[in-house]
């Protein structure tokens, strides 16, 4: 989003490049993880920004993610789990009060590779809707984690062994985290709008690959 003492070695960030496109000052609204793909929202002015900050912070915007996780999770399931702060370095603040952590979970399509990892004799992955009702920092990758479904290509929260066969057998290098739309109230004209942006390329690579693999699987959109 734009630069940190954390990622010395970035030579750009969006907010930079969004405002030399424009030639105005921008704001950010809110934040992705680097690796995360998908929308991201800025206000050219203050007062748009600090309607939209406010909504973000108290629940008053609708976010869809798309994301490729380990095995097979129940068509719907709610991950209902208080999560602690994170520092600037990541690390848990144990010393903090937990808190209220929400995600909807909804199972899209789920494939079977016919590769053993660990005990497994195959490998099951599915792509899944997140809509968090709440925002606290890595809550989707946390609340995967718990779980037991982490996304793929996740360093942190995920398993070795299967980012490595994505890597190996998809080339994907990337955690495959995609924000695919924000439905909000514009913060100028009061009119409902939603904000849609399709998986790039890389991440759709990987969806279409899944789908031509043989062995049982349903089809992925």
């Amino acid at each position: 989003m734009h630069r940190t003492k954390l990622d010395f070695g970035v030579r750009t960030c969006a907010m930079q490049r969004l405002r030399d496109q424009l030639g105005v000052r921008v704001y950010p609204a809110h934040r992705l993880d680097r690796a995360t793909s998908g929308v991201l929202l800025f206000a050219l002015d203050p007062v748009a920004h600090e309607r939209l900050s406010t909504a973000f912070e108290y629940g008053g915007i609708a976010k869809r993610y798309l994301a490729i996780v380990r095995g097979w999770p129940p068509d719907v399931l709610t991950i209902d789990h208080p999560l602690r702060r994170l520092s600037d370095d990541g690390e848990v603040l144990e010393a903090e009060t937990a808190q209220q952590a929400i995600t909807s979970l909804r199972t899209l399509a789920r494939t079977e590779l016919p590769v053993p990892i660990d005990r497994y004799p195959a490998a099951r992955y599915a792509l899944v809707e997140l809509r968090p009702t709440t925002g606290r920092r890595h809550q989707l990758r946390r609340h995967l984690k718990h779980a037991n479904h982490p996304i793929i290509g996740d360093t942190t929260y995920g398993k070795g062994a299967h980012n490595r066969l994505f890597r190996e057998r998809f080339g994907c290098k990337r955690l495959l985290l995609h924000a695919s739309r924000l439905e909000l109230t514009q913060p100028t004209s009061g009119q409902p709008l939603a904000i849609d942006a399709a998986p790039p390329p890389d991440f759709a690579a990987v969806v279409a690959a899944l789908r031509c693999n043989d062995g049982p699987q349903e089809a992925l959109p």
